[in-house]
């Protein structure tokens, strides 16, 4: 049987938001424990979008140009193709932030990066393949929480406080019995990726024609590509047959003719399951949820790895200093994690309600309307978009910065190592 730890914060979830917080915390002198139920990180299509507000980050933690000697691609417009007229609908030259532009990174390069940062401070510690089982209550209190490791064996985290950060399917956020609200989600996404070719354009964004909306991420040597699909028609698309799939992704970018057949079989195709929900209550004396855990974003304009990063930013802000209070107790913290809902609900409202127009009023009728011929020109707004290059600074600071973007106010007093020069940790 594994020994029972004790730390002041237990996150459950080696996710962005989990070790963003851990780092956080760790560089704060708190004592931190970070619990992963994987072995390693690398898991395909996961989300590796990373926006210019997380890249401030990096920067105001001093840790930016390491970041950026990951390999990593950089996207500096995001483009549409609607029925073949082309736009470009959001120009990150115009956000006022360091770095213009979204990098590119696989993410589990960005959470190796952000784990061996973490590790550099005595008060931080990982562990991997330890899944959360449920959390641990005394008296109406979150006192911790347990967890199995690979070989069966169970153990029990104690914490003053305990973070859920364990994503859309949170075991902590349910066996807290926190409530969830549903705000729909009509449609699922199916990721793939296919070789780029020379001759292939340069643009990053999307390609929409009747019946048919395919995110297409120029990667350098690949494309990763998103294919929106009606709420659950995985099962009709794979009735008619992988031929077919492939047909449909030639319609949607005929590009792709030549090497569509590349999809040998449907394990080269990975459904996600999109979800968008919200929490009621983020916390309860001793917990607070955060990230997807507190709420669940669609995928529409990549922003849930950032807006994740936001959460433990400002989680951070407000409980480094009681964390760091021996005299503080668990039952005192409730406030604070009620601050930390009362500041990110309404950036977290406001990107939910776009994310759902978005999904109602584009991408439903434009999966509807495959029986219907093609429209002429593009739509009013993009036409709008070329004629008035300046208006594309709204939807890059939408989705590159978004409303209400936090900024690090904790303190570096964690002792750290000294930096290794080399390697990533072994984990990918």
């Amino acid at each position: 049987m594994q020994q029972d730890l004790s730390a002041r914060c237990c996150i459950a979830g080696g996710g962005p938001a989990g070790l963003m917080l851990g780092l956080l915390l760790a560089r704060a002198g708190i004592d931190v424990v970070v619990l992963e139920k994987h072995a390693d990180f690398l898991r395909d299509f996961r989300g590796d979008t990373v926006h210019p507000s997380t890249l401030e980050v990096m920067h105001e933690l001093g840790l930016l140009d390491a970041f950026l000697q990951r390999p990593h691609d950089e996207v500096r417009q995001l483009n549409a193709s609607v029925n073949g007229h082309d736009a470009v609908i959001a120009d990150f030259a115009h956000v006022r932030t360091r770095c213009r532009f979204i990098a590119l990174m696989p993410q589990w390069d960005f959470l190796d990066f952000l784990s061996d940062e973490a590790e550099r401070y005595a008060g931080f510690r990982l562990l991997m393949q330890a899944e959360c089982t449920g959390v641990v209550e005394h008296g109406g209190q979150v006192r911790g929480v347990t967890a199995r490791r690979a070989d069966g064996s169970t153990f029990t985290v104690h914490a003053d406080l305990t973070i859920g950060a364990d994503g859309r399917r949170s075991v902590v956020r349910s066996a807290a019995g926190l409530v969830v609200q549903d705000l729909g989600a009509p449609i699922d996404v199916l990721w793939l990726r296919l070789p780029r070719h020379p001759g292939d354009p340069d643009t990053t964004g999307g390609r929409i024609s009747a019946g048919h909306f395919l995110a297409m991420l120029n990667r350098g040597s690949y494309w990763q590509c998103a294919y929106v699909i009606a709420k659950g028609g995985i099962a009709a698309l794979q009735a008619r047959g992988l031929p077919a799939f492939r047909n449909e992704l030639v319609a949607a970018a005929p590009l792709f003719a030549d090497r569509a057949h590349l999809i040998a079989s449907w394990d080269d195709v990975k459904l996600l399951s999109v979800s968008v929900d919200r929490l009621e209550r983020w916390w309860k004396p001793g917990l607070l949820c955060i990230g997807d855990a507190a709420h669940a974003m669609s995928p529409v304009g990549g922003v849930g790895i950032n807006l994740a990063i936001q959460d433990a930013v400002a989680t951070a802000n407000l409980l480094a200093a009681p964390l760091a209070d021996a005299a503080v107790g668990g039952a005192d913290l409730a406030p604070f994690c009620q601050q930390v809902q009362q500041r990110r609900l309404w950036p977290t409202r406001v990107v939910q309600r776009l994310q759902v127009a978005v999904q109602n009023r584009l991408l439903v009728p434009v999966l509807a309307s495959a029986s219907q011929s093609p429209a002429s020109g593009l739509p009013w707004p993009l036409r709008l978009a070329n004629r008035m290059p300046w208006l594309r600074a709204v939807p890059a600071w939408l989705v590159g910065v978004g409303v209400r973007p936090e900024h690090v106010a904790t303190p570096d007093v964690g002792h750290p190592a000294p930096r290794e020069g080399a390697v990533p940790s072994g984990r990918a």
